[in-house]
């Protein structure tokens, strides 16, 4: 689903999504949303147009870098210290960007829109709507398992974003259930 900037309506999400080089695609969902997958999915489906593995800014890869542990949320502080300063230094460099993370707090999501502002990058919000079983079955097939109490943490808090993300300002804002995550991105080599 997408919103209608004009009418704040929700409406059937477009068959692709369409998005300027100067980009910030942040993902927002529950752990085991498909949110990672979804991302590697778009680098692969543009890498002749330049997108490598480090255009996708991982929270979780930030985490073991700061502490050699993905799972370690004691490093939360210095984790997105490094995840947005690499995410600004991206931009500084005109990259597209994924970011993944839950960003499934009003404040996470406020940061990333302040850094995409103050380089002039057009805002993407992808929110992964996807159920707490299908998050908990793809969750019990991953390497680092958050488990079922994590989940349902998260979904509580997806619920709240998907009432609070519509009066943010983000330029494009698409709600992606479990039958939309193979919507294509297109990016603009032109202005779009």
């Amino acid at each position: 689903m997408e919103r209608d900037k004009t009418s704040g309506e929700q409406q059937s999400l477009r068959s692709l999504i369409t998005l300027p080089q100067r980009a910030l695609v942040v993902l927002s969902g529950p752990a085991g949303a498909g949110k990672s997958t979804f991302a590697q999915r778009v680098v692969k489906m543009h890498k002749d147009q330049g997108l490598q593995a480090t255009t996708i800014v991982s929270s979780d890869y930030c985490r073991a870098l700061v502490c050699d542990d993905e799972a370690n949320q004691h490093a939360n502080r210095d984790t997105f210290d490094l995840f947005h300063y690499i995410i600004h230094k991206r931009m500084y460099q005109n990259r597209f960007t994924i970011a993944d993370s839950t960003a499934l707090l009003p404040e996470a999501r406020r940061r990333l829109l302040e850094v995409a502002r103050q380089h002039r990058y057009t805002t993407c919000l992808l929110i992964f709507n996807i159920s707490p079983e299908m998050c908990t079955q793809r969750d019990r097939k991953r390497e680092r398992v958050v488990g079922e109490q994590v989940i349902a943490y998260h979904i509580g808090l997806l619920q709240q974003t998907l009432i609070d993300a519509p009066k943010e300002e983000w330029e494009q804002m698409h709600i992606l259930r479990e039958q939309d995550l193979a919507v294509p991105i297109e990016i603009c080599t032109r202005p779009c």
